[in-house]
């Protein structure tokens, strides 16, 4: 997935759920977007494969504020958030498992925790 992306935190209010205990992968999807309905399949697998997991799907439509703050181009967009809702990663375009998974071991583990 995507590089870093900053000091960028998004919560509960920002989401409309909350965060998971360990990563949360945030995902901007449209109605009429076949590979969001992917990449939901892909977030919630891997979601529910890691435990304190979540995966929040945004209608970027219905959230027009928080998708122009974020900058966010294309759906589906996809943001990986650490247990303390830093955006840690972040990629635009359906994403491969494997490009997930090794994401979400980026934003459990941290910088400079030494996990």
């Amino acid at each position: 997935m995507g590089g870093r992306t900053g000091d960028r935190w998004l919560g509960a209010a920002d989401l409309g759920e909350g965060l998971g205990a360990r990563a949360t992968l945030v995902q901007f999807s449209t109605a009429f977007c076949a590979p969001c309905r992917a990449t939901r399949r892909v977030l919630s697998e891997v979601a529910g494969m890691v435990p304190g997991v979540a995966h929040v799907d945004i209608d970027a439509e219905d959230h027009l504020d928080l998708v122009r703050e974020l900058d966010i181009v294309r759906t589906p967009t996809v943001l990986v958030l650490d247990a303390g809702g830093r955006i840690v990663r972040r990629a635009a375009g359906q994403p491969r498992r494997a490009d997930v998974i090794a994401a979400l071991g980026a934003a459990v583990k941290g910088p400079g925790t030494g996990q």
